[in-house]
């Protein structure tokens, strides 16, 4: 019998590139239901032919995290997550590889949709365009609209210089923005180009905007707080396109509401989907419900990488957007990212 495949959930716009798979794959398929009927599904043994399983984070509604708990009852045959999201904090990477499985992600089919709403919310932000916005439709035309900020000639903080760093940094260019950017080590000169490489502390202190656009893991956790904001320059703009609990929310109220944060422009929040009331109730905050890749080109094309990555994994025994964080773990798994 041929290996099998697990579908958590549902693929919108790549159904047949899915059912296609069904020549060297069996099928297999858990559309909805609860994490205990997917646990028991594992323990009946179901899907104990299972070699890979393709999963998003809209799929987590139906069986929660894959943490240690749901790694335990996996079954032995599998070898490979391949997750839809850019972000995939709800998959114990670690777990992953003590257990010798390889995860992918969709890092580069998110990057300019991501980009696209990162620079939206930044000139919102700067121009706090919240509230002419519910101005005009409340019929009081400007209401109590103040002067924005321009974006030329600011300095652009990019916290995490991935794909979608690049992108923004890109976009803002040609908005005659300066970019300076922190990240674990510096790129090379190839793809740095005439951004500024710095240390966190300086990205914090020097820049005018700082864009949140790095992954969230344990040691990203509220990589901005109190004692962060206050490093910052006064009049700061904060946007987060990423994961909103590299945020503390509360803090970020605080020096919202100080004036120490002109204005914010955030896409993800720390508890989804309750958002602070702080942030909800400032008209400074541009808010948008975490639609950041929620078009249909890019919904498409994570669904085909996904599935790349799945016959990729399952034909050469590579995967093709392995997560950085395996990357030396799993030497020659990895195409290129």
């Amino acid at each position: 019998m041929a290996p099998a495949a697990l579908l958590i959930g549902a693929i919108t716009h790549a159904r047949k590139e899915w059912e296609d798979l069904s020549s060297f794959l069996t099928l297999k398929e858990f559309p909805s239901g609860t994490r205990e009927d997917f646990i028991q599904n594992c323990k009946n043994g179901e899907y104990n032919d299972v070699v890979a399983i393709y999963r998003s984070n809209a799929s987590t509604k139906f069986t929660g995290p894959f943490n240690a708990e749901m790694l335990s009852v996996l079954p032995s045959s599998l070898k490979y997550i391949c997750h839809n999201g850019a972000g995939y904090d709800n998959v114990d990477v670690d777990a992953c590889t003590q257990k010798e499985i390889a995860v992918s992600s969709t890092p580069v089919a998110v990057n300019n949709a991501t980009a696209d709403v990162g620079i939206f919310l930044m000139i919102g932000a700067l121009r706090q365009a919240y509230v002419p916005l519910t101005s005009i439709r409340e019929g009081q035309w400007l209401g109590k609209s103040t002067l924005g900020r321009d974006p030329q000639g600011k300095v652009l903080g990019i916290l995490g210089m991935g794909g979608i760093g690049r992108e923004m940094a890109n976009r803002a260019k040609a908005f005659g923005m300066k970019i300076q950017y922190h990240n674990r080590s510096r790129l090379s000169p190839e793809i740095e180009g005439d951004s500024t490489y710095v240390s966190f502390d300086e990205l914090l202190a020097t820049s005018d905007v700082l864009s949140l656009n790095l992954a969230l893991n344990e040691s990203t956790r509220h990589i901005i707080g109190e004692k962060e904001f206050g490093k910052m320059k006064d009049g700061i703009v904060i946007v987060n396109t990423a994961r909103g609990a590299l945020i503390d929310e509360k803090a970020l109220v605080a020096a919202v509401d100080s004036g120490k944060v002109l204005s914010a422009g955030l896409d993800v929040y720390e508890n989804e989907p309750v958002v602070e009331s702080g942030l909800i109730d400032n008209p400074r905050v541009m808010l948008l419900p975490h639609i950041g890749t929620m078009t249909y080109e890019t919904q498409k094309d994570m669904e085909l990488l996904v599935l790349n990555n799945l016959r990729s994994a399952v034909e050469k025994g590579k995967m093709i957007t392995l997560v950085p964080e395996q990357k030396s773990a799993f030497q020659g798994m990895n195409g290129t990212s």
